[in-house]
């Protein structure tokens, strides 16, 4: 099968060859450098097709390393990252600054780099040195902005299991993450379950809820609702949407703690020691746990790229390790083969003389349309009773984790409001269900909420130190 909007792309044999003035690179620029560096890079020049049917042509992975690989490199961690986690998981050589899980890993710590060589990724799609929204688009030279595709979970632990092979990697000892990155850690086992020997879940689903889908989609609106986002195209301007990463990030906060947590820590403390109420204002914050989530949404607010957000929060959405779910993406797939195959052609002939028409030929194939479309008509139809559904849901995500055979240690905080315990309970009982005999749920009851994961290291990295020692 030939695309004809392809044609006028391919090499007119009768042509004098491509000189050197026609080659083309464009290397990946980390908007971001000030928040992260001293992270390694890896190139995987070649087109990678994503799984709603757009192909990249090329892509790029920061990750950062601890530890040494053992001699038959048996001894590999992959660390699954939340959404706008850095690479930088504990402070390095190159960059001293401490990581967001500093006291879990290293020498002697919980997961030892004494024993283990731990890999972290920034996720594709996001902004911290990986190809993202940010990223420049080489077939104009310009940020992708919404022409960036639509990814994935998938997606991104295949880009992360393409570092492995890189790497030299063929089996993990364990995959382990939390939030989005616990999404991630069940993504590679059913994907690649003969290439991870141990699970680690936490604080994640198997399939997204709906509070946090709604929670996630206020955080967009926040976003897409600021004039100053200008459907994504801001980075070439003078003008940035602050007010809605702002607000989104307040939104975002707001999921990751919980009314216990902040009943004892704020109460209702007043900002200010202003008994007569004089200066009471609507737009001010007048109580203490008004000031912390305006402190948290300004300190987000130019950190992170907002399009990377978008990207990655619908990514979670959609995330569905359902059976029917995954077929349906596979069936995607298979169907853009053909598509990847003709791009395949391009980036032979032209990897070296001129990469860029291998990303025109990407666009061509509408893998680069905007990402900001019009509203679609709301399927109407009627739905099962809640008993009926619930049965056919739960029996959809056994024979989807049925490939998660691999000890597993699943996590589950009592006060998360983002990913409600029940979702952790549920992974555990499906995985059980579907004959996994080495899955250990452990329940916690602290009063940090989602970010338990963060806060409590003790409790969970001992829980985590003691999977990662079991013998097969």
């Amino acid at each position: 099968m030939q695309y004809p909007s392809l044609q006028k792309l391919l090499p007119n044999r009768n042509n004098t060859p491509l000189t050197a003035s026609t080659t083309c690179h464009f290397p990946e620029k980390n908007r971001y450098q000030h928040i992260v560096h001293g992270y390694h890079a890896f190139e995987h020049n070649s087109p990678f097709l994503l799984d709603h049917g757009a192909v990249l042509p090329r892509f790029q992975l920061a990750y950062e390393t601890w530890g040494s690989l053992n001699h038959d490199r048996s001894n590999a961690i992959l660390l699954h990252t939340g959404l706008s986690a850095t690479s930088h998981a504990k402070s390095t050589s190159a960059n001293q600054n401490p990581g967001w899980w500093e006291s879990m890993i290293g020498p002697g710590r919980y997961i030892d780099t004494n024993q283990f060589f731990v890999i972290c990724t920034n996720v594709l799609g996001g902004c911290y040195g990986s190809t993202g929204p940010s990223s420049v688009d080489i077939a104009d030279g310009k940020p992708y902005a919404t022409q960036f595709p639509i990814i994935t979970t998938f997606d991104i632990v295949r880009a992360q299991f393409l570092l492995l092979d890189h790497l030299g990697i063929r089996q993990l000892w364990a995959s382990i993450g939390h939030s989005m990155g616990g999404m991630q850690s069940l993504a590679a086992a059913v994907l690649f379950p003969d290439r991870v020997k141990r699970l680690v879940t936490g604080s994640a689903c198997a399939k997204s809820h709906p509070y946090s889908i709604a929670i996630r989609r206020a955080q967009r609106q926040a976003i897409m609702n600021d004039p100053c986002w200008n459907k994504g195209h801001y980075y070439d301007s003078n003008s940035y949407p602050y007010a809605g990463m702002k607000l989104a990030r307040e939104i975002a906060t707001i999921s990751y703690r919980s009314g216990t947590e902040w009943g004892t820590r704020f109460g209702q403390d007043r900002a200010y020691n202003d008994d007569d109420n004089q200066n009471l204002s609507l737009s001010n914050p007048e109580f203490l746990i008004e000031t912390y989530l305006e402190h948290q949404g300004n300190r987000f607010k130019d950190r992170y790229d907002p399009n990377s957000l978008l990207y990655l929060s619908k990514a979670m959405d959609t995330f569905d390790l359902s059976s029917s779910a995954m077929d349906k993406l596979k069936q995607k797939r298979h169907a853009s083969l053909q598509k990847l195959m003709q791009v395949q052609e391009y980036h032979r002939i032209y990897q070296v003389t001129n990469p860029k028409r291998v990303a025109e030929a990407c666009r061509l194939m509408g893998g680069y349309q905007s990402s900001v479309t019009t509203r679609r008509h709301c399927n109407n139809t009627q739905r099962p009773i809640p008993l009926q559904r619930q049965m056919a849901h739960e029996e959809d995500l056994i024979q989807g984790l049925s490939a998660i055979q691999m000890p597993t240690l699943v996590v589950g905080v009592e006060t998360d409001n983002l990913f409600l315990v029940e979702q952790q309970k549920e992974i555990a009982n499906c995985l059980t269900k579907a004959g996994n005999c080495l899955v250990n749920y452990l329940h916690l009851d602290s009063i940090y909420g989602h970010d338990t994961f963060l806060i409590d290291i003790d409790t969970i990295g001992k829980a985590i130190q003691t999977h990662l020692n079991k013998s097969l």
